[in-house]
């Protein structure tokens, strides 16, 4: 996410910062059920509707890179070099959200997630979110001629990889195993020039 620059937009970004900080802190030492959202207002010094102008929910504090992270993914589409192949880029940004999430100081902030079901289900919403989004960069992207159900299939195979990967032993190893089969999966709905029903080949117009 593109770093704010005028003096209002650093202080609404630091208020949020001090808010999720405040609020994983609480969580981590007491336990999400026992904190509610007046406590880490409090806590945080702010009023509750500024908490609320900022994070939707008490969930959403958790995964308070959530829009962070939903750019990046789509950003991997949008933003690689003309002549890059969309696969590798996707792999590449994946491996960096798993190195990010499967540091050693996530692992509670993930047994918590793991052990609330609210947490769970709002993770599981926000990564059916996360693929919509992608699969919407990948569908519109004027290199690719894949159909929309291709472009949802592939989108959920990414987003499911990073979260079979953090489960396993070795996550960087599970991402590129995974992706392995992502690649194959996608040449797979690459139809051969010249079949019955195949799109013209596009002309690269991307602007990059």
């Amino acid at each position: 996410m593109t770093a704010p620059t005028g003096r209002r937009e650093r202080k609404k970004a630091a208020t949020r910062q001090k808010i999720a900080d405040t609020a994983l802190r609480l969580f981590l030492e007491h336990g999400y059920d026992a904190v509610g959202i007046r406590d880490v207002a409090a806590e945080a010094d702010v009023a509750v509707t500024t908490l609320f102008s900022h994070f939707a929910s008490k969930e959403a504090l958790v995964f308070e890179l959530d829009e962070n992270f939903e750019q990046r993914l789509t950003q991997a589409v949008t933003g690689r070099a003309p002549d890059e192949p969309l696969i590798p880029a996707l792999h590449r940004e994946i491996q960096a959200l798993v190195r990010h999430c499967t540091a050693d100081s996530a692992a509670p902030i993930w047994h918590m997630i793991d052990t609330s079901p609210a947490l769970r289900e709002y993770e599981e919403s926000m990564r059916l979110r996360h693929a919509e989004s992608l699969a919407t960069a990948i569908a519109t992207d004027p290199d690719l001629t894949q159909t929309t159900t291709a472009c949802r299939a592939i989108a959920r195979f990414a987003i499911d990889a990073f979260s079979l990967a953090r489960e396993t032993a070795d996550p960087q190893a599970a991402v590129d195993e995974i992706f392995h089969m992502i690649e194959a999966a996608w040449e797979a709905t690459n139809p051969s020039p010249g079949a019955p029903g195949t799109p013209p080949t596009r002309t690269k117009t991307r602007g990059r």
